[in-house]
């Protein structure tokens, strides 16, 4: 018996590779299919099925690619109902992969369909089991995402079934199987998952307050429900796209993958909701780039963060990207369906610079700066990273206005004042920042090194409830 998972960091998101006497099954396949072909060539193993835990909202799915190249059938639990063919297993129904056995064991709540898969081992002795987005590692699946409109429940009720799931089929499960989820730390399906990306169901029991046995329903689902941010926009979606289907991504990557000379790449800038997306280092972002660009930089969250920011993924987008990295760049932004790229700037930043076009930048003040300006008058500070951050430790009298909540929630009256914006590291407070300047905020001042550097500076910070430093 064979385990392999296959994480994506940037997506915070794990597939699964098990093989037994030369049969293999792939858990929630990415949208690329290559890595899954790649590895049945190590070991000459066939792929006999392709298995679905539920309609995923944070990336798109690669089962329709994946069963058409491989002739492997699609794999549902119950209640799934997408526009293709699949094979629907009921709950407790087996299929047989090698010398091994893999039982469905339906688990709504996340979604209505979601359903965990219970591999056993040559000997039948339950062995793992993988949990899609009903449970995570420190968390669970977030009941508010499943197609509302279509069955009229309200995220309450899934909040309940999901309650009654992990009692009913997980619970009960030996405290040696090994649990495998589908997204780690950082994904926005759970709002404080950890950073381990497995663990035993027995650690489990006793750390992850879902499966506390004396917790009622009502206080699960109150904890359940606290501190939980709204999902990014992009996620109706990609449900959409994973029920119906969509185009290969090595199609996407071959219509965005156009060089652009600096009048082309100008000319299309002026088209109609046309979005300039510069995925260059924060740095060299704030050091010059095109007037109205959005900055969201290949080194990071890159993908969620366009999902979240950008407000559909029909969006037809321009880039600007480090060489060498065109391809990744699009494939990327493909994995969460951002499939309207129209190409790229051929030379990059520099050859917009070298034809003497107009530039923009973004201010960065250090640390030391900041405290010095902080000294003389009370300075206007938003802090744009999640409420748990914030309520953890802050900087005295800012106010916390997430990345993801930022286009709503910031007054307009704040556009004739001095701003200064922090994250924990730089990464999203650089994004904020972007954000704000094409909106028409001018006097922006984006702090190096965010939250970390502060804190490291001497800069004194606050919890919600005591003074921390």
């Amino acid at each position: 018996m064979l385990i392999e998972q296959i994480l994506t960091r940037c997506l915070s998101q794990m597939s699964y590779y098990i093989e037994s006497n030369g049969e293999a099954i792939i858990i929630d396949p990415l949208r690329e299919i290559e890595p899954y072909i790649s590895r049945t060539k190590k070991t000459n193993a066939k792929i006999k099925y392709i298995f679905e835990t539920h309609f995923h909202a944070d990336f798109i799915s690669g089962h329709l690619p994946l069963s058409e190249h491989t002739g492997a059938p699609i794999v549902f639990g119950p209640l799934a109902n997408p526009k293709f063919d699949c094979l629907i297993l009921n709950d407790s129904e087996e299929l047989n992969i090698g010398n091994l056995k893999i039982v469905a064991l339906h688990t709504p709540g996340h979604t209505m369909e979601s359903t965990c898969y219970l591999l056993k081992d040559e000997n039948g002795k339950n062995n793992s089991l993988f949990t899609g987005d009903t449970l995570f590692i420190g968390d669970v699946g977030r009941p508010d995402l499943a197609q509302k409109s279509k069955n009229g429940f309200s995220k309450k009720y899934f909040a309940k079934l999901l309650y009654k799931s992990l009692r009913d089929k997980i619970f009960p499960l030996e405290d040696n199987v090994i649990i495998y989820p589908s997204h780690g730390f950082g994904s926005a399906c759970g709002k404080k998952i950890s950073k381990k990306t497995m663990a035993l169901l027995g650690d489990e029991k006793k750390t992850n307050y879902a499966l506390n046995p004396d917790i009622s329903e009502n206080e699960f689902v109150n904890e359940l429900f606290t501190g939980l941010e709204k999902p990014p926009k992009y996620f109706p979606s990609n449900v959409k796209m994973n029920i119906e289907g969509c185009q290969k991504t090595s199609k996407v990557i071959a219509n965005g993958l156009k060089p652009l000379s600096v009048d082309e790449f100008e000319n299309l800038s002026k088209s109609k909701d046309v979005i300039i997306l510069d995925v260059r280092d924060k740095n060299d972002f704030a050091s010059g780039h095109i007037p109205n660009s959005l900055f969201i930089g290949i080194d990071g969250m890159f993908a969620p963060w366009a999902g979240t920011v950008i407000e559909e993924i029909s969006t037809p987008l321009l880039l600007i990207i480090p060489k060498g990295r065109e391809k990744e760049t699009i494939k990327r932004l493909a994995r969460v369906g951002f499939d309207n790229t129209l190409g790229y700037l051929n030379g990059g930043f520099t050859s917009w610079k070298d034809a003497g076009k107009k530039i923009d930048y973004i201010n960065t003040i250090s640390p030391n700066k900041f405290e010095e300006k902080s000294k003389k008058k009370s300075l206007r500070v938003y802090d744009v990273r999640k409420p748990f951050e914030f309520n953890t430790c802050h900087l005295k009298n800012s106010i916390n206005i997430p990345l993801n909540n930022l286009n709503q929630k910031i007054n307009d009256s704040e556009k004739e004042n001095e701003l200064f914006l922090h994250c924990q590291t730089g990464y999203r407070s650089m994004i904020a920042s972007s954000l704000l300047k094409i909106k028409g905020y001018k006097n922006i001042n984006d702090i190096d090194g965010g939250f970390m550097a502060l804190k490291s500076y001497g800069i004194k910070t606050f919890s919600s409830k005591n003074l921390v430093n």
